[in-house]
């Protein structure tokens, strides 16, 4: 029902900024919770953040707190992933991912191919 196609991800020194963008098909984007997920070599996939549907609430993993900003056009279907002050440790591929449930913090059903992003110290 929903495909999520990412982009902006490239080589960045630490202390750089990178902006990542996800955009969904469909005329119902506004109804879907967005999520970032990423996943570096060798690790299990990790939480991001997330942004709510209707509110816009925005929630961070502590790794990226302070440093990430989740946002979204829902009048371009589009979320949007705004990294600062890269870290060498920030370096994987990037996922979004959608669901549609009530409640924020639930499964996703939809996922991106992700992009890479590699911070070089």
């Amino acid at each position: 029902q929903v495909q999520l196609v990412e982009s902006g991800g490239g080589l960045v020194q630490a202390g750089g900024s990178l902006t990542l963008s996800c955009a969904a098909s469909g005329r119902t984007f506004s109804r879907y919770t967005m999520g970032w997920f990423r996943q570096a070599p060798g690790k299990e996939r990790e939480f991001v953040g997330v942004i709510s549907r209707s509110t816009g609430s925005t929630y961070y993993a502590n790794s990226v707190k302070g440093r990430f900003t989740i946002s979204r056009d829902n009048a371009k279907n589009t979320v949007y992933l705004q990294m600062n002050s890269l870290k060498p440790e920030d370096t994987a591929n990037y996922y979004c991912a959608a669901h549609i449930k009530d409640v924020v913090f639930s499964p996703y059903d939809y996922w991106g191919q992700g992009t890479q992003v590699t911070v070089s110290s």
